[in-house]
């Protein structure tokens, strides 16, 4: 199947202390982006891919395509103000029925998991991948905290897939603050959302422990 991804890297990556945005950093010999690019390229080498860049940031990503020599075909398009915004431009490039969202920051995610996320994606027009919880949980009430059912709970993770008339459909919605990744925007808009199976690797890198773990992998 082919399909479009668009790869949200605009942000600037605060919490790891570093002097570029932490989708340039090196890891074995590639900024994490390029890692990124590569993962999804290799699976379909057909795919739409397109990145989302602050635009600040857009011309020292151009001297890392020269530096690196790379040669994997994207799309560049500026980001906005909200990852939404840099979304709903990025949508404007897509050209394929089925339409993906990831992590620029998440170079680990494994070929199974875009497999069952493209293999599910037709049934419903919504699919993420998901983790099941392993530690305890707590809920905050007041002054004290109560335990919750950690079966109830997943961690999400990306790519996130949907139909185009899906997406295109939930991004007419206006953003607003509870609005945290693209399937509680679908969702919003009245869809549901179908999960599947995560790979564990598949962290966002945010902070400089998060450097060491992919070190290992990628």
């Amino acid at each position: 199947m082919n399909f479009s991804i668009i790869i949200t890297a605009g942000g600037i990556g605060k919490r790891m202390g570093a002097d570029i945005p932490k989708q340039f950093i090196e890891v074995k010999g590639l900024p994490i982006l390029m890692h990124t690019i590569k993962k999804f390229h290799g699976f379909n080498s057909l795919a739409e891919i397109i990145v989302t860049l602050p635009q600040d940031w857009c011309l020292y990503w151009e001297e890392l395509i020269i530096k690196h020599q790379f040669k994997v075909q994207h799309q560049i398009v500026s980001g906005g103000i909200e990852r939404y915004d840099s979304i709903k431009n990025a949508l404007a490039y897509c050209t394929t029925t089925v339409i993906g969202v990831h992590d620029g920051v998440r170079p680990l995610v494994s070929n199974e998991t875009i497999s069952r996320c493209l293999n599910k994606v037709t049934e419903n027009g919504a699919v993420i991948p998901v983790l099941a919880m392993k530690e305890s949980l707590r809920k905050k009430t007041g002054t004290t905290s109560e335990a919750l059912d950690r079966k109830d709970f997943f961690t999400v993770q990306t790519p996130q897939f949907f139909s185009e008339k899906v997406i295109r459909k939930a991004y007419e919605n206006s953003f607003h603050e509870k609005i945290t990744d693209d399937a509680s925007l679908v969702e919003e808009a009245g869809f549901s959302i179908d999960i599947v199976d995560g790979n564990e690797e598949n962290i966002k890198v945010t902070t400089p422990n998060d450097l060491k773990f992919i070190n290992l992998f990628v």
